[in-house]
C-alpha cells in the first residue's frame, strides 16, 4: 500500500512540476509576447512611485493583458529599483518587456510636455510644445521671445506642471557670452554665472535640463562635450594641414562656422581657409574682424567701416598673417570635422551666389574668376538698391 502511495505522488509531483513549467512558459511568453494596446500613450510615472502603481495603471489603460505577470517579470529581471520618474511615451503592441524597459533605462521624459529654449545668433525663443501621441511628434502650442514679449498661458501652465519636460538648445556659432547671457536669463535655472567660458569651448547641441539645475554645471558639460568632439575630430583628420594643435582647428572651425551659408558648403569654404594658410596667404574674412569689434558680445547690427578692417588687433585677419588669437564662435561637430578634413580643392576665394544668405557661395581658383563673381554680386546688391527706390 505505501508504495501504492509514494507511486501516486511521484506521480502528482511530475504532473505539478509539469504543470508548473508550463505556467512559467506560459507566463515568460506573455511577457514577451506584443501587448494589447492599440494606439501609444503617455505614461505618467511620479515620483516615488513603484511596479504595483504602474502595472496598475498600464492595466487601466489596456496596455498590458496582466499586472501580476508584469510584475513577476520586473522581480525575475530583477528591476523593481531601477523604475525611473517622468513621463514616457509606449509605443502600439508594446510588450511587457518592451514597457519595463521604457520606465528603467533613464535619461530624459520621452513624451508629455515640453519647454524648449533656443539660443540663437540673434535672440533666444523660448517654445511650448506637446507630444502628439499618435503620430509621434512635438505638436508646438507657443513660441515667444522670453527678453521682449510676456509669455503666454501656454507656458506659465507648463511651468507650474511637476512634470513639464525642458531642452536647452545652442545654435552653431554663437558666442560663449551669448550663450551666458541667455542661460542666466532663464528663470527656473540657479546661479547667475559672470564669468565667460573661452570662445569656442562650448558645444552647440540639445541639452536636457530640470528647474533648479545649476548654470555653471549646464556650462561644464558644454565645455566636456566640446572637449570630446574635438579630441575624436583631431584623431581623424585628414594629413598635411596647417594646423599645430586641437586649438587650431577649432579656431579655423568657429571661421567656417560663420562663412559657410549652408551645411553643404562646409567642406568648400574648409579648403579656402585651408589653402589660403598653406599658401601663407591672409585669411581676410569679414567674421574676425567684426569679432575684433564686438569681442562676441551681441550682433554688430551694421556693416563693417574702412577703419575697422584696417584696425590692428589679435582678430583682424586683414591685417594679421595666420589665425586670429581666439576662435570667434562656438563651432558644431560637423564643422569642426570639416575643419579638419576639407575638400581636395584649389578654391582660393568665395563670395555670395544671391543676397540671400542661405543660397551659399561661388567659388574660384583665380582672383578673375573670383571679380567675376563678385561682379555678379555687385550687380544684384544694385538693382535691389534700384527696386527700393522706386
Amino acid at each position: 500500500m505505501w508504495k501504492h502511495i509514494a507511486a501516486n505522488a511521484l506521480t502528482f509531483l511530475i504532473v505539478a512540476l509539469f504543470l508548473f513549467g508550463g505556467v512559467i512558459v506560459w507566463g515568460t511568453n506573455e511577457y514577451s509576447a506584443e501587448g494589447p494596446l492599440d494606439q501609444a500613450i503617455c505614461l505618467e510615472v511620479a515620483p516615488g512611485s513603484n511596479m504595483r502603481i504602474v502595472s496598475e495603471s498600464l492595466a487601466e489603460q489596456d496596455a498590458i493583458s496582466s499586472p501580476s505577470i508584469f510584475r513577476m517579470g520586473v522581480d525575475y529581471t530583477d528591476k523593481a529599483s531601477e523604475l525611473k520618474a517622468g513621463s514616457f511615451l509606449v509605443p502600439e503592441g508594446a510588450s511587457m518587456s518592451d514597457i519595463v524597459d521604457i520606465v528603467t533605462r533613464g535619461g530624459a521624459s520621452t513624451c508629455g510636455s515640453k519647454i524648449v529654449y533656443r539660443v540663437g545668433i540673434t535672440r533666444t525663443l523660448a517654445e511650448v510644445r506637446e507630444l502628439d501621441v499618435t503620430t509621434n511628434r512635438f505638436v508646438e502650442l507657443a513660441e515667444f521671445n522670453p527678453a521682449e514679449e510676456t509669455a503666454p498661458a501656454a507656458y506659465t501652465e507648463l511651468r507650474e506642471a511637476a512634470d513639464t519636460q525642458y531642452e536647452v538648445i545652442i545654435a552653431e556659432g554663437v558666442t560663449s557670452w551669448q550663450v551666458v547671457q541667455a542661460l542666466n536669463s532663464l528663470e527656473f535655472m540657479d546661479g547667475e554665472v559672470t564669468e565667460i567660458p573661452p570662445e569656442g569651448l562650448l558645444a552647440p547641441q540639445s541639452y536636457a535640463v530640470q528647474p533648479g539645475d545649476s548654470v555653471a554645471e549646464l556650462l561644464a558639460d558644454m565645455e566636456a562635450a566640446q572637449e570630446r568632439i574635438l579630441a575624436t575630430a583631431w584623431a581623424e583628420r585628414a594629413d598635411g594641414l596647417p594646423l599645430a594643435s586641437p586649438e587650431e582647428a577649432l579656431i579655423l572651425a568657429s571661421i567656417i562656422e560663420k562663412e559657410a551659408s549652408t551645411s553643404d558648403e562646409r567642406f568648400d569654404v574648409a579648403s579656402v581657409f585651408v589653402n589660403r594658410l598653406n599658401q601663407g596667404m591672409r585669411l581676410q574674412t569679414d567674421p574676425t574682424v567684426i569679432y575684433g569689434v564686438t569681442e562676441g558680445k551681441g550682433v554688430l547690427g551694421r556693416g563693417l567701416r574702412q577703419s575697422e578692417l584696417r584696425a590692428e588687433n589679435p582678430w583682424n585677419t586683414y591685417v594679421i598673417p595666420g589665425l586670429p588669437a581666439t576662435p570667434i564662435a562656438n563651432p558644431g561637430a560637423d564643422t569642426i570635422r570639416a575643419a579638419l578634413n576639407p575638400s581636395d580643392t584649389d578654391f582660393i576665394f568665395f563670395v555670395a551666389k544671391t543676397l540671400n544668405p542661405r543660397d551659399g557661395h561661388n567659388f574660384a581658383v583665380t582672383l578673375d574668376e573670383h571679380n567675376a563673381n563678385v561682379a555678379i554680386y555687385r550687380e544684384l546688391e544694385a538693382a535691389r538698391a534700384a527696386s527700393q527706390d522706386n
